[in-house]
């Protein structure tokens, strides 16, 4: 695991990645009720909107990020920030994952990755630890729906009511996550 997470830093896949003071790109995905959520109409209704991407349900660093973000939520909430996440889990998978984090905010499908690919943060999972995984019980072709391993690199986002990116945290270690405090103090800070 160390290794493909090396090869994934000496790859530098994060300069693809969308950059600050880019515009985000829209997107409409199904929430965890298989209900279409839009970031248009999300900034229509907030003054910020904070995008998480996330690797999975089955990914105890990301399960643990989500668990930081809701106890930042209701300060976000009076901020007039919108928090929601992105992973490439089918609905009933990011239902899992919103009942089991007892999650208050959106958590969004992106199957088939297309705004992962959009936003740059998109990879395979390497072919050598598929079987790892696999020996632990995690099937993300079963968990994405598809037959792919891709996977985004965790990343998190601010976009302003112009479509501006604010801020980004990406790192191609998927055990590295953004502080909910730094999002609390750029929302702060652009206020």
């Amino acid at each position: 695991m160390l290794g493909a997470t090396k090869k994934l830093e000496n790859e530098q896949i994060s300069k693809n990645a969308l950059r600050l003071s880019d515009k985000a790109k829209d997107f409409t995905l199904k929430n965890a009720m298989n209900k279409d959520i839009s970031l248009d109409t999300l900034l229509l209704e907030n003054d910020f909107v904070v995008i998480s991407f996330y690797r999975g349900a089955w990914c105890p660093y990301c399960n643990l990020e989500l668990k930081a973000l809701e106890k930042i939520n209701d300060k976000l909430i009076n901020l007039n920030t919108k928090l929601i996440a992105i992973s490439p889990q089918t609905p009933d998978t990011s239902l899992s994952t919103k009942e089991k984090n007892e999650l208050t905010f959106e958590v969004l499908s992106d199957v088939n990755s297309k705004v992962i690919k959009e936003y740059g943060l998109v990879f395979n999972l390497a072919d050598e630890l598929r079987p790892i995984y696999e020996s632990f019980g995690i099937n993300i072709p079963q968990s994405n729906g598809n037959e792919t391993y891709e996977l985004p690199m965790p990343a998190t986002f601010v976009v302003n009511k112009n479509k501006e990116i604010i801020f980004r945290f990406i790192d191609e270690d998927y055990t590295k996550r953004c502080e909910p405090k730094t999002i609390l103090d750029t929302i702060r800070k652009n206020s």
